[in-house]
């Protein structure tokens, strides 16, 4: 990691973000705080970071996403984590009221609104298939009370299988926020021809965001159609073949494509889809950067599921 980081420097580049997947999040995250400590006091960089436990399928104990920039961004991000404390004794409903608690105690003092600043989240639901329906039932409450609704808009979102340290935590959320953005800088990507609104099955988040600046959020895409199906269950490439056609038709609509996209997060289900996976993305994308996870999507129907960003 200092290797490449010496190299960007040396364009000018620094790193503004780094969100680290690891496989074992309880007997690695304290070495590799440790480790960020020191490198960011000798480098003299302080990045936002980001931990999840979602093991990287090439065999690795740890991958890096890392974003460099020339300049500090024009963004807030917030990666909240609950204490073994404050999630002892509570389900994953009340755990993610108190994680967007935190987020609006946050950004309330600064003038800021969920509704208006908040570009996208990322939730990390531990056992997805026992947690994920009182997680969506607290957004659906904080979003409605924050204003937010069916006709106004959600958030582009990821919401995905993932751990962190805490025992008792089932959910964690990131949180990335722009100051100073209006209604009026955001386009909802919707893909009608190919995906359903996503409150037609309970849920509240937006499929992808295009700012005024050009970013090109793209939400934890699967594949699913217009009318809110799972397609070709139980085939993992046929799966990929639909979400990227979703992907590509939500680029389209914010006036870009496939060929644009700087790098893939790939989230597969069973691990054993791994290798036949990355040998397609490897002919379809070769040079696209990608990293394979192992995190269960909402729907045990759908065996993958992607993100990425422009």
């Amino acid at each position: 990691m200092g290797e490449y980081f010496r190299a960007e420097s040396l364009e000018g580049r620094k790193p503004v973000f780094l969100r680290f997947f690891v496989s074992d999040a309880q007997n690695q995250a304290a070495a590799l705080q440790a480790a960020l400590d020191g490198w960011t006091a000798a480098s003299g960089c302080s990045p936002a970071v980001s931990v999840v436990e979602q093991p990287p399928l090439d065999g690795s104990r740890i991958t890096v996403l890392a974003q460099t920039a020339t300049e500090e961004p024009a963004v807030l991000f917030h990666s909240l984590r609950l204490t073994e404390e404050e999630a002892a004794g509570r389900d994953s409903y009340a755990q993610s009221r108190l994680l967007f608690d935190k987020y609006l105690d946050i950004i309330r003092p600064l003038g800021l609104e969920l509704k208006t600043h908040c570009v996208r989240t990322w939730i990390f639901v531990r056992d997805i298939d026992a947690n994920y329906a009182g997680l969506v039932k607290a957004r659906n409450d904080v979003f409605a009370e924050e204003g937010l609704s069916f006709d106004t808009h959600y958030i582009a979102s990821t919401g995905i299988g993932g751990a962190t340290e805490g025992r008792s935590a089932v959910v964690a959320i990131d949180f990335l926020t722009r100051p100073g953005l209006r209604e009026e800088d955001k386009t909802y990507l919707k893909a009608l021809s190919h995906l359903s609104p996503t409150h037609d099955y309970g849920v509240a988040f937006e499929r992808g965001v295009r700012l005024s600046d050009g970013r090109i959020f793209i939400s934890g895409t699967a594949s699913i159609d217009a009318r809110g199906h799972v397609l070709h269950e139980g085939d993992v490439l046929a799966q990929t073949d639909r979400l990227l056609e979703n992907i590509s038709e939500l680029l389209r609509e914010g006036g870009s494509t496939l060929a644009a996209v700087p790098y893939f997060i790939i989230y597969l289900r069973d691990i054993s889809d791994y290798a036949v996976v990355d040998a397609y993305m490897q002919e379809r994308f070769p040079g696209v950067p990608r990293v394979l996870l192992e995190a269960r999507v909402c729907r045990p129907a759908w065996l993958i599921e992607m993100e990425t960003e422009i």
